[in-house]
């Protein structure tokens, strides 16, 4: 840690005189070799030289230099044997906080050389090293001997910290930023349980350091107890390789990830190769690569790719929940009044109940549309197009399952073209009015299906008005309620043509499609007939912060439409009633939940979550129920609770569980709980998680994980937020 250098010594000797100097503050110029150096200051009480060659500062000494603090009780100087003398105790704090303190020193001049005595380094306020004395070499590297190391919290001389290493000798590379031990002692409560002879680690002010992160001792009743070691390998700024072997007596596995930043993008790649005894004979492993790129003419490409050896192997390494895998290359582009995208997507099954053969496995989309402004009649004009195709791998032109409503080989084509123009006006008395217009023309070619048309063309037109009532009301106390009823009244007109339906096997209904023609999510469906919609929206907001919404909204159609299924609340010619709500407050509690309400007061559909997020909790709750369908392949109900969330027990101690419940088949689905303590210098995790599912191609399993953290180094930096304070 530089301070100055010789040259500002010398000068004070020159204009000082022999005379003392009382609480002098002096301004030395800089070295005369060194243009870019910053002239130094000395502060003291008293300053005054002796014989002629040995200057004397006492007294709260500081001295300043290029971003450096020095400070001491007595430095003396002397320039014939070019020897500094410092009497603490000593204090150096460097530009990026790093603090050394020593009881005495030697050192040579611009403090550059020299011995320590007593000295004590503090770095990025957490990491501390104690030595019988330090050597400060070349300006650079700092040598201490008989080191005690920890970022633990030490009250009183006599107390032990919860860990430290005890080394012979250890090299500080300030430019590099990296500790060398030599003869490390790793002890615990001062009982000693690792010897390394040598050994580096990064000091805390380095974010990306080669090195082995934060190992976890795992435990599965698949595969054993086992270890996970990652090792990190940065390659320059902008890319690093994480590395992670994974022992266990049922398994040898490697674990990767590769990161890449490029100036308009970035790509990461994740996966494992496996041998394990669960399947000898096979290698197993998993591939996850995602990229983005932003492109000349505001265009983005984005790839997303996912494999697996086999269905299992997910579920039995718990590297992800992915029931089905989708790689898709996506190119696209937003702009104000156009919007562009194209996509490729190969579709997995991971599903026992699904078969890759009868699934679409390629999937094809291009759409564009734009938008325009026509001055002459007002409104919003929009122009689109889009190409779809999918492609199954099975060549079957008749379904070989009699409870299978899909023909096993059936492949598609569409090109759609789709025109509309709207137009909203304000009528007296603040009633909102709008008009809707809309033509969509349809080419279909159907491949390996022997009971639709090869060819097939459709001319859709439909038109719609609507009337929307916005009321505002402001209370005495800020409050704003808006309540807002709308009706809509409309007609599409056409046939169908005889295509499958292929694409629009899954509909949802809710508030964005509510005073939608169609909600049929493509073109090879459309609502016909004539249609009446009405809905009435709340919502409150209160100075205080907290929120509240309501929605209800119903449909009714002239025609019946059997490809609308019952969990869409579609299928009757008076829609489900839907139900909709949401509250917020600035306590961190938010829930939503929507619904769809049958005649008979019973819901077909429904989803519900509640989110509570503060200093002390983290909890997120989940209710899904969904009835049987079986135009959505569903046989049975399915209705899940699902709870996750974590407690702050206390300033160190946080608890954390998951639970989540079959309510179809009455039984628990997954169970977790999880206990961390965390402190200034470790960080120690411990969880069993528990999974009851089973199927064909998975087997419950038990889980159980261990993870101890010595925080300090480099990217394991100490959080200050959990460091104690000494009385």
């Amino acid at each position: 840690m530089q301070i100055a250098r010789s040259a500002w010594l010398a000068a004070l000797l020159a204009l000082a005189t022999p005379a003392s100097l009382l609480a002098q503050t002096v301004t030395i110029p800089a070295d005369a070799t060194d243009a870019d150096s910053a002239p130094a200051l000395l502060v003291a009480d008293q300053v005054f030289v002796e014989d002629g060659s040995r200057l004397i500062a006492t007294g709260n000494v500081e001295a300043l230099h290029d971003g450096l603090r020095l400070s001491a009780t007595r430095i003396l100087f002397d320039q014939e044997a070019g020897e500094l003398t410092i009497e603490g105790p000593i204090r150096i704090t460097d530009e990026t906080g790093n603090l050394l303190l020593a009881d005495a020193a030697e050192m040579e001049e611009g403090l550059r050389n020299g011995l320590l005595k007593g000295a004590r380094m503090v770095m990025d306020d957490q990491l501390q090293l104690a030595a019988v004395e330090a050597q400060r070499v070349g300006g650079r590297y700092t040598q201490l001997s008989r080191v005690a190391v920890t970022s633990c919290q030490v009250c009183g001389r006599n107390q032990t910290p919860l860990w430290q290493i005890r080394a012979d000798r250890v090299i500080h590379d300030q430019d590099a930023r990296q500790l060398y031990f030599e003869g490390a002692q790793l002890r615990v409560l001062d009982v000693p349980i690792l010897w390394v002879p040598q050994m580096r680690l990064p000091d805390p002010s380095l974010e990306r350091a080669r090195g082995f992160l934060t190992p976890t001792i795992r435990s599965t009743s698949l595969l054993g107890t086992g270890l996970r070691i990652p090792y990190f390998i940065p390659m320059g700024d902008h890319q690093d390789l994480t590395l992670t072997p994974y022992l266990s007596s049922e398994t040898r596995t490697l674990e990767g990830r590769y990161r890449r930043a490029f100036a308009y993008g970035d790509i990461e790649i994740e996966g494992a190769i496996s041998r394990d005894s669960l399947q000898p004979d096979e290698t197993r492993g998993y591939l996850f690569a995602y990229g983005e790129f932003l492109l000349r003419n505001g265009f983005r490409f984005e790839f997303d790719i996912e494999t697996v050896s086999d269905d299992a192997y997910f579920n039995e390494y718990d590297y992800a929940e992915n029931e089905r895998l989708d790689s898709a290359f996506t190119l696209s582009r937003a702009r104000r009044d156009d919007f562009f995208s194209t996509d490729l997507i190969y579709y997995e099954t991971l599903r026992a109940a699904e078969d890759d053969e009868t699934q679409p496995a390629v999937i094809f989309n291009s759409e564009y549309e734009r938008r325009f402004f026509p001055s002459r009649i007002g409104g919003e004009f929009r122009l689109g197009a889009m190409v779809h195709g999918h492609y199954r791998r099975s060549e079957l032109d008749y379904d070989s399952d009699d409870e299978d409503s899909v023909v096993d080989g059936r492949d598609m084509a569409r090109l759609s073209a789709e025109a509309s123009w709207r137009r909203r006006w304000t009528l007296p008395g603040g009633i909102r009015a709008g008009m809707l217009g809309q033509l969509w023309a349809d080419r279909f070619s159907v491949w390996d299906d022997a009971t639709a048309d090869a060819e097939a063309s459709q001319l859709t037109p439909g038109v719609s008005v609507e009337l929307r009532w916005p009321l505002v009301n402001r209370d005495a106390f800020g409050g704003r309620s808006l309540l807002e009823p709308v009706l809509q009244y409309g007609w599409v007109g056409g046939d169908r043509p005889n295509i499958p339906n292929d694409e629009s096997t899954r509909v949802e209904f809710d508030e964005a499609n509510l005073l939608a023609l169609s909600r049929f999510p493509a073109s090879d469906r459309h609502e016909r007939g004539r249609l009446a919609a009405a809905g009435l929206r709340w919502r409150h907001e209160s100075p205080t912060g907290w929120t509240a919404g309501l929605t209800f909204g119903r449909v009714w159609r002239a025609i019946e439409d059997d490809d609308l299924s019952r969990s869409s609340g579609l299928d009757n010619p008076a829609s489900d009633w839907l139900v909709s709500g949401g509250f917020a407050n600035p306590l961190g509690l938010s829930i939503s939940a929507r619904g769809l309400l049958d005649g008979n007061g019973e819901f077909d559909k429904a989803e519900a979550r509640a989110n509570w997020f503060n200093d002390r909790i983290e909890l997120d709750a989940t209710y899904l129920l969904l009835l049987a369908d079986p135009l959505e392949d569903r046989d049975e109900s399915q209705a899940e609770w699902r709870f996750e969330g974590s407690y702050r027990i206390s300033r160190h101690w946080t608890g954390s569980g998951e639970w989540r419940y079959d309510l179809a088949d009455r039984r628990v689905d997954r169970a977790g709980l999880g206990l961390q303590y965390r402190n200034e210098c470790v960080q120690v995790g411990a969880s069993v998680l528990r999974r009851f599912a089973s199927s064909t191609n998975l087997e419950p399993s038990t889980e159980f994980d261990l993870t101890v953290a010595l925080t300090g180094f480099g990217t394991a930096a100490s959080d200050k937020e959990y460091r104690r304070t000494c009385n």
